[in-house]
């Protein structure tokens, strides 16, 4: 047994972040040096090459596609711009005038003074204002995209970094899983051997034997979540989802002191979704200006020409066209009752996606401090409990006065608080990675 000085020791060595598992301290006396091999195991990387988090950021953020398909929406809006803010094509008419019915080309008859050739250019003028509002029109939808595309960018990098996380976790599984199955293989040496002088019954033979299949079952279920985060990492990063990454190099935990008063304040003023909203309804605004100004009549100018014969002069002509509303009740005014309609929708949307985003502020960030609670009493609690449980047990098993059951018992509680301390760190960090989504604040 170890002493108190020796104790304190282990629980300042727990308190360490990221946490640290106990079977990599000093050895138990006796029978457990059993667990160097566990030590050993634990300590060892299972893939030499490691998996590194920024580059697959890098590479989420070029190749994506839902990123390169907002990137080509938003080269097309500019494209609009100038198109909105161009005149109508003007129009250029010909044609020909015959003098009577009875001859099918009079045109160069002395006689025939209405015969002519007829050239004509029109060009539509809109209302004043109607060009400028349309090119305003176009310059919000631009940058409402813009802002999407910043949204999404945000998003995919969260994504990564989730999977990335939880690729990091199943790798920290498979290792406890192998840890436990070679400790239960010593264990099942050791019942074995007591088994052989008559000390201890078959049966803790038995069990012994059916934790270890049980966990080569649990062992393969995780190689095989492996695989498919992988797969969906690869999906998320554009490429094909049957290549092969590395393994996930040691997490140091985020430093992420933030009050949930400072959080929301930087997503209302920051964030990209809110910006998405706030430029829609801005060219909803615009919109509904345009519906009003649809009132107001187009004009087209036409400048026209009419060559005649020989006997006779030519004419020209100039001539312009209005358009009358008077269908304003069922057309220009639903129109403006239509925009306007639009605009209090958006509006609305941008209300509940500040509610939404709040919500899932909140919700994150109380996920980030329960973890941070959890991890706390995992390392500062139940697992150096657990440990000196375990140490007290295993000694006790050497004697004859503990089962096997109660070492196994004891043992797999151990290594599942360790698992639950690795699960609560990466929540933590998803959690993390999510409010930097949200709220564009960085880790520190």
């Amino acid at each position: 047994m170890h002493s108190n000085t020796e104790v304190r020791s282990q629980k300042s060595e727990v308190r360490m972040n990221p946490p640290v598992s106990p079977f990599e301290k000093e050895g138990l006396r006796g029978i457990f040096a059993l667990l160097t091999a566990y030590c050993l195991l634990f300590t060892a990387p299972a893939f030499a090459e490691e998996l590194k988090l920024q580059p697959l950021i890098d590479e989420a953020l070029k190749n994506n596609h839902e990123i390169l398909m907002l990137e080509a929406r938003e080269s097309v809006s500019k494209f609009k711009i100038p198109q909105a803010e161009s005149l109508p094509d003007p129009m250029f008419m010909f044609g020909y005038l015959n003098d009577g019915v009875r001859d099918l080309y009079t045109f160069d008859d002395e006689m025939a003074s209405d015969s002519q050739w007829m050239f004509s250019v029109s060009q539509m003028f809109p209302y004043p204002g109607k060009l400028s509002l349309k090119s305003e029109m176009a310059s919000r939808d631009a940058e409402s995209i813009l802002a999407s595309l910043d949204a999404a960018r945000l998003r995919v990098a969260a994504r990564v970094k989730e999977l990335y996380y939880e690729l990091f976790l199943t790798y920290k599984s498979i290792d406890l899983v192998k840890d436990m199955s070679a400790l239960f293989s010593r264990i099942e040496e050791a019942a074995l051997a007591r088994y052989s002088t008559g000390m201890a019954p078959q049966q803790e033979v038995l069990m012994a034997q059916t934790e270890k299949y049980m966990l080569l079952e649990k062992e393969e279920m995780f190689v095989q979540k492996v695989q498919s985060l992988e797969a969906m990492i690869n999906s998320t990063l554009g490429r094909d989802g049957g290549i092969t990454l590395g393994r996930p190099v040691e997490l140091l935990p985020k430093e992420y002191n933030y009050s949930i008063e400072e959080l929301l304040k930087a997503t209302y003023e920051t964030s990209p979704e809110i910006k998405v909203k706030d430029r829609m309804i801005a060219g909803a605004e615009t919109k509904v200006e345009m519906a009003k100004k649809e009132y107001y009549p187009d004009f087209t100018v036409s400048a026209n020409y009419f060559a005649k014969n020989k006997y006779f002069e030519d004419m020209w002509g100039l001539t312009a066209t209005v358009n009358i509303p008077i269908f304003y009740k069922t057309k220009q005014r639903q129109a403006v009752l239509e925009a306007e309609a639009s605009l209090s929708g958006i509006k609305h949307e941008l209300d509940d996606i500040k509610y939404m985003l709040s919500s899932n502020i909140r919700d994150n960030y109380s996920m980030l401090k329960s973890a941070e609670k959890l991890m706390d009493l995992y390392k500062n609690g139940l697992i150096p409990k657990t440990y000196q449980s375990f140490e007290s047990a295993i000694a006790g098993y050497r004697t004859g006065n503990i089962e096997a059951i109660t070492v196994m018992t004891t043992l797999k509680s151990l290594i599942d608080y360790e698992l639950l301390n690795w699960k609560q760190f990466i929540e933590r960090e998803k959690a993390i990675a999510r409010l930097e989504a949200l709220t564009t604040v960085k880790s520190q």
